[in-house]
């Protein structure tokens, strides 16, 4: 069914290819990294520069026209956001640099204490696991809910149960940035009504797949706009209802989020709601590009793109799984759900086998990869819950390794502390609308070449 689907959509994005991403087959590359930044189009960035050449824009917070002109592109991306995520009118956005920034905002001004903890998964990005580091200065608890075998979450409304509610924040992704898994919406309810504030990082799941905020009502959602729409690359947002920014305490104030200060009184009064979140002069350059970001991605449809997408992936799994050493053994281990599995994004995490069944270092075969016009990325994609589940890692011995290596800390070096047995890294590719089947073909004949 999806390999009909990929085939009925090949006409239209290969000509959108064509159109807005020649420069790929211009270079000879087969970019399988759109986990790690999207793929600007150059329609986009040339209404952008239009934009920027016909118009006056100034510091939005001045009253002469320049600065009217950028107030009201931010105000226009604000609505264009909240359709984007069909958010109701209780939302409200505040730009940030990027999801991570989002994030931030949150657990520095979330309500921390003995009797308001933080749950988060183990699947989670950094930009979410430092949210513990507030929450353990403030004396909260802080709980993880851990992945089964196939990286999805283990019974997780249960676990959320035993852990008990009353208040706190739980904190999960929609989709893992590690293995591509689609986490349940159904736990943003679940944990609201056992008194939690839900943070969702959407970061990985809306570049390709729809988030519907009126069906999934999550307090707090952050993302990147450099991962939706490739540029511009300094930008993200947090999507907030008004009751959960009412809910936060801001630990300072700067210039943008303050009706007044003043040095002899040393008093100050925060602006209301989002206004008191956006530090600083807002990005209004960048802020305006997402207008015709927007309308690109309007013009090719959400469910059009994710079937494209979706469709490919089969494919690279399909793939991946069949390619064998001369032996038949497999050459290929995954990460995650595998070929039919459901519930997963265009993510797919994996590592090469020698004949032996280990694994071969990931560098070796990005650099191999890449030497070919074929970017994939190699690591632990700043998961490292996802990563110590996917590669078995044992506690003790990861403890043993990273105090031995102190400073020196590098992953060959705690490769060859773990052993040849244990995988400290593998390899991602990521799928993006603008992709198509020749990328994969050329993905699969570089891993090929290991067997």
């Amino acid at each position: 069914m999806l390999r009909h689907l990929v085939a009925d959509a090949e006409p239209f994005f290969a000509e959108l290819r064509q159109r807005e991403f020649a420069r790929l087959d211009t270079n000879r590359v087969a970019y399988l990294d759109h986990a790690g930044s999207g793929l600007y189009a150059e329609s986009h960035i040339n209404a952008h520069r239009s934009l920027l050449a016909r118009s006056v824009f100034g510091n939005p917070h001045s009253a002469h026209s320049a600065s009217s002109a950028s107030t009201a592109a931010i105000d226009a991306a604000r609505r264009q956001v909240l359709r984007f995520l069909d958010a109701t009118d209780d939302y409200l956005v505040c730009f940030t640099a990027n999801a991570s920034g989002a994030i931030k905002l949150v657990a520095e001004s979330y309500p921390f204490s003995a009797t308001a903890g933080c749950v988060l998964t183990a699947d989670n990005h950094n930009s979410v696991n430092g949210v513990r580091e507030f929450a353990e200065r403030a004396g909260a608890t802080v709980d993880y809910l851990p992945l089964r075998d196939d990286l999805r979450l283990d019974h997780p409304e249960a676990r959320l149960a035993q852990i008990g509610g009353g208040g706190g924040l739980f904190a999960f992704p929609a989709q893992s940035n590690f293995s591509g898994v689609h986490h349940p919406l159904s736990l943003v309810a679940a944990a609201q009504s056992m008194g939690y504030h839900v943070l969702l990082d959407a970061a990985a799941l809306v570049p390709v797949h729809p988030l519907s905020l009126r069906a999934c009502p999550a307090d707090f959602v952050a993302l990147s706009f450099y991962k939706v729409f490739g540029y511009p690359s300094g930008l993200g947002a947090l999507v907030a209802t008004r009751d959960a920014l009412e809910a936060l305490t801001r630990p300072w104030f700067a210039g943008g989020t303050i009706e007044y200060a003043s040095v002899q009184l040393r008093r100050h009064q925060l602006r209301s709601l989002h206004q008191g979140f956006e530090d600083g002069t807002a990005s209004f350059l960048d802020i305006a590009a997402l207008e015709p970001g927007f309308a690109f991605r309007n013009r090719i449809g959400t469910a059009r793109l994710s079937g494209h997408v979706m469709g490919l992936t089969a494919e690279l799994l399909a793939g991946l799984t069949a390619l064998r050493h001369r032996d038949g053994a497999p050459l290929i281990r995954l990460y995650g759900p595998g070929p039919g599995d459901g519930g997963r994004g265009s993510i797919v995490t994996f590592n090469v086998l020698d004949r032996d069944g280990r694994c071969v270092p990931f560098g070796l075969v990005e650099d191999r990869a890449n030497a070919a016009g074929v970017h994939v990325r190699g690591g632990c994609f700043c998961n490292p819950g996802a990563a110590e589940a996917a590669f078995g890692l044992d506690a003790n011995r990861m403890s043993h390794c990273l105090d031995s290596l102190g400073n020196g800390f590098s992953i060959p070096r705690l490769q060859q502390c773990l052993g040849p047995d244990v995988a400290a890294g593998a390899v991602r590719a990521s799928i993006g609308l603008a992709n198509n089947r020749r990328d994969i073909r050329r993905a699969l004949d570089v891993l090929a070449s290991f067997a």
